[in-house]
């Protein structure tokens, strides 16, 4: 990476996604919709409902977003609800989505599957924030003792990918640990009730069980050497015909991000303060130390784009795809964009 260029650590993995995600569901929407005509004659963004946190949740609430979009001919759609990327990418893929975010870990693997959608902004690997989260009194001290132990993770996401880099720098054979695969949203009931030793995974979800004083990262990603960029990707047809509306979008997210920086707390619970979608307590106080930490929305550079090969080398390397995918070949110079 550059060393003259500001970390951009990710600020909650995904800029679209609430504390608390659920898949993707209820695209309802028609290839005729793509990029369609609105009822003032303006052109429909597709976005996930960005939930309860985050800079599209207060720009949905405050209107900044409409605001922007509206100076280039556009309005957001809001469509079903933010969650893994792999459903999303298939979204994209099926004309029912434009724009999602995701990890470049599971990125990666969705980009093995005939793509039909490219990135376009990158944020830093979250050095605090994702890590091997393990259960306080556990006895794991360290990432060798996770020798014989069961860690749950996303299959070929976030949490397979921080699991195999750390049991890599570490030394560890990967076959003598056990993958427990789970759905990030199911898997705190699990980790829990104690049925995995530990779990591989990111701020979205470790936030409230650091901030419930029931666990801890035994490694976080600076401890891991983790390159798991998040990125904003947006629908291949959609970019072709409206990169004025991709271009606004992400001055959007970069100057957003740049405040949410500034002040997290304004960016939480947006639209309530209480519920299953609220961060509170220990848990808000862990989330804005995480962001404060954090970086801004960016063009993806090129010290970038060597780092996600990195990742494509190392998941080849793992098995966890088949082939070395080309990641260059799926990315959007937002800076050239016409």
């Amino acid at each position: 990476m550059n060393p003259s260029r500001p970390l951009r650590r990710a600020v909650a993995p995904a800029l679209l996604t609430a504390t608390a995600l659920l898949a993707l569901t209820a695209c309802g929407s028609s290839e005729a919709d793509g990029g369609g005509r609105g009822a003032r004659g303006t052109v429909d963004i597709r976005i996930p409902d960005p939930g309860n946190s985050g800079v599209l949740a207060l720009g949905k609430k405050d209107g900044s977003l409409d605001k922007a979009l509206a100076k280039v001919g556009a309005t957001v759609r809001w469509t079903g609800s933010a969650g893994p990327f792999a459903p999303a990418a298939q979204a994209m893929n099926a004309d029912q989505l434009d724009i999602a975010t995701g990890s470049i870990t599971s990125g990666i693997t969705s980009l093995a599957q005939r793509p039909g959608f490219k990135f376009f902004t990158a944020v830093d690997p979250d050095a605090a924030g994702e890590g091997i989260l393990v259960k306080n009194g556990s006895g794991i001290a360290s990432v060798k003792d996770l020798v014989g132990k069961k860690v749950a993770v996303n299959q070929g996401g976030t949490g397979e990918y921080l699991l195999l880099k750390a049991l890599a720098k570490a030394g560890v054979p990967a076959d003598e640990v056990e993958r427990v695969y789970l759905r990030p949203d199911q898997t705190a009931a699990v980790f829990n009730t104690g049925k995995v030793d530990a779990w591989a995974v990111w701020a979205t979800y470790a936030v409230a069980e650091i901030g419930g004083g029931k666990a801890h990262f035994v490694a976080d990603g600076a401890a891991i050497g983790s390159d798991n960029y998040s990125l904003n990707a947006v629908r291949t047809g959609f970019a072709e015909q409206h990169p004025e509306i991709v271009k606004a979008l992400y001055r959007y997210l970069h100057d957003a991000s740049a405040k949410e920086k500034r002040d997290p707390a304004a960016y939480l619970n947006v639209f309530t303060d209480v519920g299953p979608t609220a961060v509170t307590g220990k848990a808000k106080e862990v989330q804005t130390a995480f962001t404060r930490e954090g970086g801004t929305v960016d063009p993806i550079g090129a010290e970038d784009i060597e780092r996600f090969e990195d990742v494509a080398d190392f998941y080849a390397e793992q098995k966890v795809t088949t082939d070395k995918v080309d990641v260059a070949a799926h990315l959007l110079d937002i800076e050239k964009l016409k």
